[in-house]
């Protein structure tokens, strides 16, 4: 198999970052273009050609695409944070969707042949059923998910008539950072549980706040699938395989660990890896959260050459706590 140059678009941000190291560990050849709003060029290898800028940046990304003579894309780039995009809804159809068109517009006029994009759980709203199953509806209940889809059906429909192929992987709680220390999350102004919690645990935090404990879950906290980002990163490195071994078929698979954990055990894992609880406060309930979401992965198991490395909450908790003690330590 002939491996295409891959242009991975926010490889500075937190997944973006890891999975630019996993693309290497394989040896895949990478570039990254990222505007840095919320990644740090420290964590993108020397070696790696490095673009400071938007994928709305049609002159650039063209630039881009022809300089290294990319063939596949793995799209990263976008606001993430759900009750954000209730507040600013087109924030998040300009960063996700109209960024998304852009980018998927001058990938098809290079004649790059595969695009794998970074989708969400989001896309399935507060579903039905748990585990939830790719052929399940997709009714977001928010801005982000609903521009992650839009951007799903974006790709399927240009796949069908143009010259490419593409995945979407769907994340359910991505966690952890890597386990030899080369890259963790940074993020300003993060809302994923694991960093505040870790943050807390080293003292950048005085609590963790707990948005609601009256769902219909055992402990009344949300349940979610955290998975950790290195195996997720190896994921997107197998279906990338996977979309060049196949150029004529697409790909749209659920990327978690098939369970679930509530806040309260998370944050139980926290206290029991420092020896130390971590203060909790508990507040009202974020707008767009569902209960509970947890994959059904039995098509990422059996599509691609794929398995767990790490799908230990202990093991997640204590990563990030490492890479947080390694930020107060030298900062990314």
């Amino acid at each position: 198999m002939t491996k295409p140059t891959v242009l991975v678009t926010g490889g500075a941000g937190y997944i973006g970052s890891h999975a630019v190291l996993a693309l290497k560990d394989a040896g895949w050849r990478v570039a990254v273009i990222d505007d840095l709003s919320n990644g740090s060029r420290g964590v993108v290898p020397a070696d790696v050609p490095f673009y400071q800028g938007s994928i709305a940046e049609t002159v650039l990304l063209d630039s881009i695409l022809d300089e290294q003579q990319i063939g596949a894309i793995i799209h990263f780039a976008g606001s993430i944070v759900v009750p954000e995009s209730v507040e600013h809804p087109l924030k998040y159809y300009a960063n996700n969707t109209l960024a998304s068109y852009k980018l998927i517009h001058a990938a098809v006029d290079a004649g790059v042949k595969h695009i794998l994009f970074s989708s969400t759980a989001a896309v399935y709203g507060a579903p039905e059923r748990v585990p939830i199953v790719e052929d399940d509806p997709k009714l977001p209940i928010n801005p982000y998910g609903a521009s992650k889809l839009m951007t799903e059906r974006m790709l399927e429909d240009a796949s069908a008539a143009h010259p490419f192929n593409y995945g979407a992987l769907r994340y359910f709680n991505v966690a952890g950072a890597d386990p030899k220390g080369r890259a963790g999350q940074i993020g300003k102004g993060s809302t994923h549980l694991i960093k505040i919690a870790c943050e807390a645990a080293v003292g950048k935090r005085p609590h963790v706040a707990v948005y609601g404990n009256d769902y219909p879950t055992p402990d009344g906290t949300c349940v979610r699938d955290y998975v950790h980002v290195s195996d997720l990163a190896a994921a997107h490195v197998a279906a990338l395989d996977w979309l060049v071994e196949h150029p004529g078929e697409n790909l749209a698979m659920n990327c978690g660990y098939g369970k679930g954990l509530s806040v309260s055990q998370v944050l139980d894992a926290v206290d029991r890896l420092t020896n130390e609880p971590v203060k909790r406060v508990i507040e009202g309930r974020r707008a767009g959260d569902p209960p509970e979401l947890v994959a059904d992965n039995h098509r990422l198991l059996e599509t691609l050459e794929w398995r767990a490395a790490y799908a230990d909450i202990d093991r997640i908790v204590g990563d990030a706590l490492a890479w947080e003690r390694k930020l107060q330590e030298r900062p990314a």
